[in-house]
């Protein structure tokens, strides 16, 4: 399931393995995304993420907030990427109506790279995720991302609590 990819933009000769983890969150964290089109909406953010040439290895949400795991192309920066995303996607949800409320993602979003060796078991740990917040909630899980990745962070700017 490894993704690697020979550019042929500009790049002669660029050959990559950049597998990256994307984490974020509803606007104010609220539980938004009803699983009668949290499929739909993955499947939208697949076309989306693979439209830019990037490979979708697994996605998956909860109700407040969605991980994306993917083979990264390095023609776009991280953040371009997520900023489409969420655009596109606030946008599809909008136009298919399927939120009573106004759909925002919220500002920020956290990045995780991984190794080759690591691809299969950041894949079940997202396919997963519903087990896992059972035990584990949101805000724990993001906090320890933080920290096994070595990320410093400010308290004052993770994701709060829902309002």
């Amino acid at each position: 399931m490894s993704f690697y990819v020979r550019e042929n933009f500009s790049m002669a000769n660029t050959y990559t393995q950049l597998h990256n983890q994307l984490v974020f969150a509803v606007k104010n964290r609220e539980a938004l995304i009803d699983k009668s089109w949290k499929d739909g909406l993955h499947r939208y953010m697949t076309s989306v993420f693979q439209k830019q040439g990037h490979k979708m290895l697994q996605i998956n949400s909860m109700p407040d907030h969605i991980h994306i795991f993917g083979g990264f192309r390095p023609h776009l920066s991280v953040s371009a990427i997520v900023q489409h995303l969420k655009t596109e996607s606030s946008k599809w949800i909008k136009k298919e109506g399927l939120c009573k409320r106004k759909f925002e993602w919220q500002e920020g979003f956290g990045a995780f790279s991984y190794s080759r060796s690591h691809i299969d078991r950041v894949v079940r740990y997202i396919m997963n995720q519903e087990q896992h917040h059972k035990k584990k909630s949101f805000l724990d899980e993001y906090r320890r991302f933080l920290k096994s990745f070595e990320i410093e962070y400010d308290e004052l700017y993770i994701f709060k609590e829902p309002v």
